[in-house]
């Protein structure tokens, strides 16, 4: 069985593209192989550009696990949200390539990313929780305040406010927009632009400047791991 997300060394480059196939859902199975290429990415000491498949970048978690096992749906939440952690904290620096639509946890990992590149077209980025009968968990606002303007995260928040690439750039989920044509060389770009960064002189001001957020993370993942699990059982999920 082929893995939903591949990892390729490219000099200072290494890419990480998530393909599932369908929409790019963070299942268990696609975060079990997104981390195993930071493992390799990290060993290898290079710059990271996390990117989806054409026209999806990802539709946040997969809601069969949710709707079928609480053990396994509050381990895949716990782990996604860890996932962002991970993308926060990296050594070197971590860049997405927004290749499309991107929903829930697909946004939440644009707001852990140290750059956000966003292919222009008719693509959806929204933190749906609210739309789809879900509380928003203690973690995705906390990424949310950090990244977001104040009213783009309110109205994300409480109204599920979907944006337009456009849209995103101006409350904060993405850094930039690029016509089709030029998406993969200005990706490339940037990509080269953040290997030439002093790799401990950039993770050492990155984790400075992110050590709150990073504390605020780790007892908003505790606490949400200890709702999800609480809300699910009480829903009869088994």
């Amino acid at each position: 069985m082929t893995a939903p997300a591949s990892y390729r060394r490219d000099g200072d480059i290494g890419w990480i593209e998530l393909d599932d196939g369908k929409v790019n859902a963070l299942s268990p199975t696609m975060q079990a192989a997104v981390n195993d290429a930071l493992d390799r990415a990290e060993a290898d000491g290079v710059v990271v550009v996390l990117r989806g498949r054409e026209g999806r970048f990802s539709a946040g978690f997969d809601l069969g696990v949710l709707s079928s096992d609480a053990a396994a749906g509050a381990d895949m939440v716990d782990g996604g949200f860890r996932l962002a952690r991970r993308l926060l904290a990296h050594r070197r620096p971590v860049l997405i390539a927004c290749t499309g639509h991107a929903i829930a946890m697909g946004s939440f990992l644009l707001l852990a990313a140290d750059g956000r590149i966003g292919v222009d077209g008719p693509f959806r980025v929204q933190a749906n929780e609210v739309a789809i009968g879900m509380t928003m968990p203690h973690t995705a606002l906390t990424l949310m305040r950090h990244r977001l303007t104040p009213a783009g995260c309110s109205r994300a928040a409480v109204l599920s406010q979907a944006h337009t690439p456009a849209g995103a750039v101006a409350v904060g989920f993405l850094d930039e927009i690029v016509p089709a044509a030029d998406f993969e060389e200005r990706v490339c770009e940037a990509a080269l632009d953040a290997a030439k960064l002093d790799p401990g002189a950039h993770v050492l001001s990155k984790r400075r400047m992110r050590a709150q957020l990073l504390a605020e993370l780790d007892e908003a993942i505790e606490t949400d791991r200890s709702e999800l699990t609480a809300t699910l059982a009480a829903a009869g999920v088994d």
